[in-house]
């Protein structure tokens, strides 16, 4: 793996006062199903806010741009970033103008205009079909507006767009936010250099989306925890039997494999918590995983593979977390995830670090309440788990074309 804290510069180290500065968010945010569209959670405009701050008090120019859902290369009321806008002139201070497009005439004439402090965030960059497709022209047009390019936004760093690796061609000075500076320390220590003993707690529905995370862990963790949907897939894979639970039988070989291949580092749940159907109010219990019936499906970690990961947990230096131990949208199959969860906020309290990526893993912190008890929370799940399988993500090496 690259060691990308060597790769690129940052905000504190480019001159940027009185300069036109793009900066690259990941404004991704949820919104209302319904008109007036409205943002459910603002927590990635947050996220971007101490980078927003500290290039509004050096006195830059600032053109902000991000994507915002798959409106599939064409202008999409749904879609807009108007209803951010509205919300982002609450949270900073000075002059914020909105333009209706991301290149063009118009909005090289509002660029031109700015002055030191002021804010022009720029519409949905994928209303236009050439972002997705890192079209050189469009790369080249968004290039125009700024004399720095500015990334923050990890969570699209393993795209290579033209508003993430296009523009870096046309652009001379370049460098990371602090959001994007701080991913990629957490993330780049955890598989670099953790402290002992490392473990990983691997999640999740399925197994096919994360045989690579699994494989490259078992390289660094002196233990992978296997929780979620995914474990019936490794239980049956051993012979066992695992009734009406999920299991990816195109995938059973692997299974086998990272098993076997894991030097007994790989930990699989030891009993689960059954539901004779897939509702919150379904009849339930719970049984050894050598004790599963015919009829039922397994939704969640049971009490004693949770008395086991925890223990683990509390043991470990370094814990990396990725996905649910189960259904967790049920409140009564949420116990395990939830039981990892507490147990990681304890490990921080005692001075372990503790890193949690990918959507499902953070919506269960917020759950708990609990996010502000990690050490590190990542807003890119598909970037986070990239970075983890050990690939290099575009928007990072494009950093470091200075």
């Amino acid at each position: 793996m690259l060691l990308y804290t060597t790769m690129y510069k940052t905000i504190d180290q480019i001159e940027v006062t009185n300069k036109r500065v793009f900066l690259r968010v990941d404004f991704n945010v949820p919104l209302t199903k319904e008109a007036p569209y409205t943002i459910t959670d603002d927590t990635r405009i947050r996220a971007a806010l101490p980078t927003i701050n500290a290039l509004q008090k050096r006195g830059a120019k600032l053109i902000v741009a991000s994507h915002l859902g798959r409106p599939k290369g064409k202008p999409d009321e749904k879609y807009s970033l108007k209803p951010v806008f509205e919300h982002l002139k609450s949270l900073v201070n000075g002059n914020i103008r909105f333009a209706n497009d991301c290149i063009g005439s118009e909005v090289e004439c509002l660029a031109a205009e700015l002055e030191p402090g002021d804010i022009l965030l720029l519409e949905n960059l994928r209303f236009h079909p050439e972002e997705e497709k890192n079209d050189p022209g469009f790369s080249q047009l968004l290039a125009k507006l700024a004399d720095v390019y500015v990334d923050d936004a990890f969570g699209a760093a393993h795209r290579a767009h033209a508003s993430i690796e296009g523009i870096t061609h046309f652009v001379n000075v370049k460098a990371a936010g602090y959001l994007m500076d701080k991913e990629l320390k957490y993330l780049g220590g955890v598989m670099q250099n953790p402290a002992q003993p490392f473990i990983a707690i691997i999640g999740g529905a399925k197994i096919s989306g994360k045989i690579d995370v699994i494989q490259s862990l078992l390289k660094k963790a002196d233990k992978v925890l296997i929780g979620g949907g995914m474990t019936y897939t490794f239980l049956k894979a051993e012979g066992k039997g695992i009734g009406k639970s999920l299991c990816e039988d195109d995938k059973l070989e692997i299974a086998k494999s990272l098993l076997s291949s894991s030097g007994g580092h790989l930990v699989l749940a030891v009993d689960s918590v059954l539901a004779h159907e897939f509702a919150n109010d379904a009849e339930s219990k719970t049984v050894s995983i050598n004790e599963m019936p015919p009829d039922w499906q397994g939704v969640d970690i049971g009490p004693e593979t949770i008395e086991l990961f925890t223990s683990e947990i509390a043991h470990a230096k370094t814990i990396v977390w990725n996905g649910p131990m189960g259904v967790f949208e049920m409140p009564n199959f949420a116990k395990g995830t939830l039981a990892i969860a507490k147990a990681m906020a304890e490990a921080t309290a005692h001075g372990a670090t503790t890193v949690v990526g990918g959507g499902d893993s953070v919506a269960a912190l917020e759950q708990a309440h609990l996010a502000d008890k990690m050490s590190h929370v990542s807003t890119g799940g598909g970037a986070s788990l990239e970075f983890l399988e050990g690939k290099t993500l575009p928007g990072v090496a494009a950093l470091g074309n200075n």
